[in-house]
């Protein structure tokens, strides 16, 4: 059984999420006291007791996220699972620090001061209102190109994620991304929605906040990686530190590759991906990107001992 390990992005917060985890898990309690330390607030109390809109603050959600996920890592290493039992490690858009910082190329408190850097870059890269995304589900990759291009008349419309053959994520300007809206039903979608999200995500608009990344970046250590990342710019293995780094700035305004990256994932070997932290959105698009790959979602603690059993089985 060859692995990899995978890690959600933004969308999958819950209040309440890893609260077990850290309940059952001293390793697990001290990922969200790191991260609470470093970002000098409570963080962990918003996640486990706050207001759900709070929580979905792309400020807030990005490094509630990150701590989820690296502390259901922290809790698999208690039962004996490194990171070193996957082949290979990626995150979707956030989840792609998530994955950096398991795999020991960046520190957890740096990986936190970085998600809230971004999230606030992210959020205030656009004004409320100016910028809309919508998934186009049914439609493939290069339609739902052509429909952004066609939508966009001198604005800006781009395939932001490419998340599954049948879900494109477009992003841009609000009233460019209404009209891929409609041009895509005229194309076949069988639905296309504007997405509940704050801002523009993963679009030439997102530039200042790419700018922001870069400065931030530029101060932190980032080092090789224990197991290989695939950046979502590439979809393909990386373990150079300053690639690594260069795709995360490019990361912000680029799309996210996951269709090709699970792909590549599948085409070099691996035969089952683990979830690690909240939610289960990747382990959907795993399915329907390619049947033969085994799944196993690992965000609670039964989950924990039941991964951690299934790899000490072989």
């Amino acid at each position: 059984m060859t692995r990899a390990f995978l890690f959600p992005g933004q969308g999958a917060q819950t209040i309440g999420m890893g609260k077990a985890l850290a309940e059952e898990y001293p390793a697990a309690k001290a990922v969200f006291d790191a991260v609470d330390e470093a970002l000098g607030e409570k963080l962990s109390a918003l996640i486990w007791d706050g207001e759900q809109d709070q929580l979905t603050l792309t400020r807030n959600a990005q490094p509630a996220l990150m701590a989820t996920s690296i502390a259901a890592m922290a809790a698999l290493e208690a039962e004996g699972v490194t990171v070193e039992a996957a082949a290979y490690v990626a995150g979707h858009s956030l989840g792609e620090y998530s994955a950096l910082c398991a795999a020991g190329s960046l520190s957890l408190a740096d990986t936190a001061r970085l998600l809230r850097i971004r999230g606030t870059a992210m959020q205030e890269a656009v004004p409320v209102g100016e910028g809309a995304m919508a998934a186009l589900l049914g439609l493939d990759f290069e339609t739902a190109v052509r429909v952004a291009e066609a939508a966009s008349e001198g604005f800006v419309c781009q395939a932001a994620n490419d998340n599954d053959p049948g879900q494109v994520v477009v992003s841009g300007h609000r009233d460019a991304v209404e009209r891929a809206v409609e041009i895509a039903k005229g194309q076949g979608a069988k639905r296309a929605v504007l997405l509940p999200v704050s801002a523009p995500f993963h679009c030439e608009l997102m530039e200042p906040a790419a700018e922001a990344m870069a400065e931030a970046l530029s101060h932190v250590d980032l080092v090789t990686p224990r197991v290989p990342v695939l950046p979502n710019v590439v979809a393909a293995a990386e373990s150079s530190s300053m690639l690594l780094r260069n795709h995360l700035v490019d990361q912000v305004t680029g799309s996210v590759r996951w269709r090709e990256s699970v792909m590549w994932m599948a085409a070099h070997g691996v035969t089952e991906t683990w979830e690690i932290g909240a939610g289960k959105a990747l382990t959907g698009m795993v399915r329907r990107i390619d049947r033969s790959l085994a799944t196993r979602q690992v965000g609670t603690p039964d989950e924990v001992r039941a991964a951690a059993a299934a790899f000490a089985a072989g």
